[in-house]
């Protein structure tokens, strides 16, 4: 279905390609607006000052109020039927989810097969018979489309022993050909209609010199799919990102793995509400100076009525400070345009990056499509309207992800730590290297997300000596892949709460085949490297630390120096408070090694944290009521570094502003002292590097 974006909540949104660019590549900006923007600038987003920059922009093509398009379908083009010989069919295997209103699920042009509900019409020179087929929902339905001697034979079989089902309607359609316009499935030919919701499996083409077959493949494919079998090769198109991967109507749960069994993973599912990157034209283009540092930038377009920012990442192609800060990207994507539907998620502020989500209907990965199942691949070619540095998040009315990040970034600013920046798909596709160079590497406040090779790169990156400084909360959890400007996420079962939770038989990714869910469901993650991991999630306010027992060992102390009270972080941006949102805590069960030792705990939080469903507490209520708490941690680590875990979302915007000092300064401070003044050289200069003062 194709769409105009609506623009009442925000006049300018966009997007830019590269995501993140390092210095002397070009940055172009892609735009829709509401009307003609009368200024657009670049301006460094992670300083004090947030500078405007005098980066020449290069005009491209104008700026104009953009179209999308909304839903995916198979598409079978003219140029490919005409190998044939001639059209005599179409069938395939029909799996119908949650469709509302009119939908088509075949359309040719002259001939057509209409849904309406669950009722059945074949469509023909523009005039609708109703088939008197009713398709019953959710079960696996084998479906054709057959013509001759100037009439239409539908015929529906269910291919569940357990739902019995079948039908046949016959319909006189005079002279009606297939094959001399585009054949669609799952849309209208004009795109007015919404696409269908379902999955499809075992399309078929009928032809004069026999039946030519498909089967999906398991992974994404990145170009048209060729048939199996038949006289001809032909070739379907997968238009607007489709989900691949899904089980077909072969699934019988002998196996989870689509490596093993691609057989029963051969089908596609199709959404009224899938959107693929966008090619929205370029407005204009910037080339980043060959001095230009390190950090997180933004187009700052502004159309008069308030200036909108369009977010970009410079990452580090050179080592130049001891520290690197590992932008996440993954986590950023993840909830970007998340919907949050207000009246299931009532809302306690407004942001208009939200209000825009509603009324484009935009989906995160944290969203449902309309059939109910998870939206689990995205592309970072699309409006991220919530990724600003002045986003509050309505559920807690307060920062989240990238502001609060950016009040690290500044804090470091503020106070002389230098700091490289680059991102985690930097991680991705670098791996180790992208690390080695450095003393330490920090984290922001949610790096929730990561593929296996990023988590990898911090692995190896600990084990050769390197430290971490994981400052966030619910950190190193969730497993993503990616290809090119696209992440996907196969959400586990055990993933409970205000996400989805995927089928078990649908966890493995389209883009590799490996299993998605948690990283610690694979032997990695965040218990057996970091030592902790969730354990409460509220958005009621915070609670401060206070120091353990264990924070007073020689090994661990120095990270308090010049701290005088024994509870800290009791005023923050995040709810309040050091720790909140969502904190972790330990679990030897689960991973936490022995090594870990807990230096402050955060208690008392109100009763509307809830736990995280996957632990398991032998003591019961008791036990359970005991372990409501954040915990921060240290390790050292036997290579010589040293992983330390604020364990808190929240602790980040617990930083003071500007050259304002309190606790958790200090101690973040401390940290980053200790860190940055590792034996290993200098990674620019080769001597000993030390905190500016």
């Amino acid at each position: 279905m194709d769409r105009r974006i609506n623009h009442n909540a925000l006049s300018v949104v966009g997007y830019t390609t590269p995501w993140a660019v390092t210095c002397g590549e070009p940055v172009d900006l892609h735009l829709s607006c509401a009307k003609p923007p009368q200024s657009i600038r670049i301006r460094r987003l992670d300083t004090p000052t947030r500078e405007i920059l005098d980066w020449p922009l290069e005009p491209l093509e104008p700026v104009g109020h953009r179209t999308f398009r909304q839903g995916s379908y198979l598409r079978i083009p003219p140029s490919e039927l005409a190998k044939t010989g001639g059209v005599t069919g179409v069938g395939f295997e029909l799996f119908l989810t949650i469709n509302e209103g009119a939908r088509m699920l075949v359309d040719s042009g002259d001939l057509a097969l209409a849904l309406c509900g669950s009722r059945l019409s074949l469509v023909c020179g523009g005039a609708s018979t109703d088939t008197g087929i009713d398709l019953p929902q959710r079960i696996w339905l084998d479906a054709s489309l057959t013509l001759s001697a100037g009439s239409a034979r539908i015929e529906i079989r269910s291919l569940d022993s357990l739902a019995p089902f079948e039908a046949t309607a016959e319909i006189e359609c005079g002279p009606s050909r297939l094959g001399e316009h585009d054949v669609l499935l799952g849309s209208d030919a004009k795109f007015a209609l919404p696409c269908l919701n379902a999955k499809i499996s075992g399309l078929r083409i009928e032809t004069p010199q026999g039946t030519v077959r498909w089967r999906f493949p398991t992974i994404l494919p990145d170009g048209p799919i060729t048939s199996q079998e038949g006289p001809s090769t032909l070739h379907v198109e997968a238009v607007n990102l489709p989900t691949f991967c899904v089980t077909s109507p072969r699934w019988d749960g002998s196996t989870f793995d689509p490596r093993v069994a691609p057989a029963h993973y051969d089908a596609v599912h199709i959404h009224d509400d899938d959107m693929a990157a966008l090619d929205w034209p370029s407005s204009c283009r910037v080339r980043v100076p060959l001095d230009a540092q390190s950090g997180i930038y933004a187009f700052e377009v502004d159309c008069g009525e308030r200036a909108e920012q369009i977010v970009f990442f410079l990452s580090a192609d050179r080592p130049i400070a001891p520290l690197v800060f590992v932008v996440p990207t993954a986590t950023y994507l993840a909830y970007a345009d998340e919907y949050l539907p207000p009246h299931l998620y009532p809302w306690l502020c407004e942001d208009r990056g939200h209000r825009l989500a509603v009324d484009n209907d935009f989906k995160s990965l944290y969203d449902f499509h309309r059939d109910l199942s998870g939206v689990s691949i995205c592309s970072y070619r699309k409006p991220k309207a919530t990724l600003r540095e002045d986003y509050r998040y309505p559920l807690g009315d307060c920062p989240h992800n990238l502001p609060v990040d950016l009040h690290f970034l500044r804090f470091c600013r503020s106070h002389g730590i230098a700091i490289d920046v680059i991102t985690d798909h930097d991680l991705h596709s670098r791996g180790p290297a992208a690390l080695t160079p450095y003393r330490a590497v920090v984290t922001g406040s949610h790096p929730e997300y990561m593929s296996v090779e990023m988590e990898g790169a911090y692995r190896a990156f600990a084990a050769g000596g390197g430290s971490i400084a994981y400052l966030g909360g619910n950190g190193f959890a969730g497993t993503v892949a990616f290809r090119d400007d696209l992440m996907e996420l196969r959400r586990s079962p055990l993933e409970a709460g205000r996400t989805w939770d995927g089928p078990v038989g649908e966890q493995a990714f389209a883009i590799t085949n490996e299993p998605g869910g948690h990283l610690r469901s694979r032997g990695r993650g965040e218990f057996s490297l970091t030592g902790v991991g969730i354990a409460l999630m509220g958005f009621e306010r915070g609670r401060p630390f206070s120091r353990t027992e264990a924070s007073r060992d020689e090994a661990c102390a120095w990270l308090f120096d010049g701290v005088e009270d024994e509870t800290f972080g009791r005023d923050g941006i995040v709810l309040g408070a050091a720790a909140g949102y969502e904190v972790d805590a330990v679990d030897r069960r689960l991973g936490t090694s022995d090594e870990v030792k807990v230096v402050a705990r955060a208690t008392g939080f109100p009763d509307s944290f809830f736990h995280d469903p996957s632990r398991w507490y032998t003591g019961g209520e008791t036990e359970m009521a005991g372990r409501r708490c954040a915990e921060m941690t240290i390790r050292n680590l036997a290579s010589g570094g040293l992983i330390f875990s604020a364990s808190s979302v929240a602790w980040l915007g617990a930083l003071p502003a500007g050259a304002e000092m309190n606790d958790v300064g200090r101690i973040t401070l401390n940290l980053l002292d200790r860190i940055s003044k590792a034996s290993q050289e200098d990674p620019k200069t080769g001597s000993s590097a030390t905190r500016k003062q």
